[in-house]
């Protein structure tokens, strides 16, 4: 029963930061070369667009935890667990294309892996999403 219930917490939780911000596309990445702190607007845009990126991802699915702090400096860190070792490389990849973003500071943890925690994990997508009540979060 815990399980199931860490399962579901896990996956109702989507990445986050601690501010919210606008959508910048990635791309032409313009260096903070004068070292001058990001504006709130601008923390805010590299907030939103980092979020928008690690979701995605493709291989981000539901037993994976992805989280990211924006410092003012520039640096984006991301946290959490994944289950998949290319994840980890993909986050940090594509938040270094994000204007405004100087430096990326991977603190994602990969699970180890097991043929065990492969059989939890799909007995427990199976009971969560195969519940009629639970099956609407379901990924589309």
């Amino acid at each position: 029963m815990n399980i199931l219930v860490l399962a579901l917490a896990l996956a109702l939780m989507p990445a986050g930061g601690q501010a919210q911000g606008g959508i910048q596309a990635p791309g032409n990445k313009t260096p903070n070369t004068q070292n001058q702190p990001l504006s709130q607007r601008g923390i805010e845009r590299i907030v939103e667009e980092v979020h928008h990126q690690l979701v995605l991802l493709p291989y981000y699915g539901v037993f994976d935890n992805l989280a990211y702090k924006v410092s003012p400096d520039g640096t984006v860190t991301l946290l959490g667990q994944v289950a998949r070792p290319t994840l980890k490389s993909d986050a940090e990849r594509v938040v270094k294309k994000i204007e405004g973003v100087e430096r990326v500071d991977n603190q994602i943890q990969v699970l180890p892996t097991s043929p065990f925690d492969d059989q939890i994990r799909r007995a427990t997508y199976r009971a969560i999403y195969g519940n009629e009540v639970l099956s609407q979060y379901a990924l589309r």
